[in-house]
């Protein structure tokens, strides 16, 4: 008698599927990242301050489009819960570097390391309150609309989500992260800026890029199925 129990294909689709497992990586990764370049604050003609994490975040929302487009609102909010979870396990991580001790003779490098990894905390929650409402609203919006359009003009989708995700995100990780370090003249500017910044970039390249990526999922999607 066979005991072997079979696998249920449903399930084998949502968590051992190879195109979402190296989206959701590259998701959290460009989350990560963006949240350790954002403790550099940026300068442009001595009066335009934003933080460097702002370029790279539009295209974790990019990807967020992807996950939403592809495998819906459902798994796209599992993704954000898991890069919530490892944004936590970084900043715990980085704080028990900061504790450790180190050999005099290393002082200027864990100075260095305490001075940047100090700063991520504060960064972090900021984030994490706006990735939340961002996030969570862009896939909201994203799939709401795509009901609305029949899963047409996927590019009014992105462009339309990102707005209300970005004003959801930008607002509340400027404020939470940079208040009382920059004057208040220009944490406003900084929220303007990010918001223009990240919403410019992910329409100009995200918007592509999330075509690109889509069709070519689609079109391995359909292969494997009608293989």
């Amino acid at each position: 008698m066979n005991n072997k129990v079979s696998d249920n294909p449903s399930k084998n689709r949502v968590f051992f599927d190879t195109p979402l497992m190296i989206v959701t990586g590259l998701f959290i990764t460009l989350y990560l990242v963006s949240n350790v370049m954002a403790v550099k604050i940026i300068s442009i003609f001595g009066f335009v301050y934003f933080d460097a994490g702002t370029i790279t975040f539009p295209f974790a929302y990019m990807l967020g489009d992807v996950l939403t487009e592809i495998w819906g609102y459902r798994v796209s909010r599992r993704v954000i819960y898991l890069s919530l979870l490892c944004n936590i396990i970084l900043v715990v991580c980085t704080n028990i570097g900061i504790w450790l001790p180190s050999p005099p003779y290393l002082d200027e490098t864990a100075q260095a390391y305490n001075h940047i990894f100090a700063a991520v905390p504060r960064i972090v929650i900021g984030s994490l309150t706006g990735f939340l409402l961002g996030e969570l609203s862009n896939a909201y919006v994203m799939d709401r609309m795509k009901r609305w359009s029949h899963g047409k003009h996927m590019w009014i989708r992105t462009i339309g989500s990102s707005m209300v995700g970005h004003m959801s995100d930008s607002v509340p990780f400027v404020i939470i992260a940079f208040y009382g370090i920059v004057s208040t003249e220009e944490l406003i500017k900084m929220i303007m800026l990010q918001y223009v910044l990240k919403l410019g970039i992910e329409a100009l390249a995200g918007t592509p890029m999330a075509y690109l990526v889509v069709n070519r999922l689609k079109r391995y999607y359909t292969q494997k199925w009608k293989a």
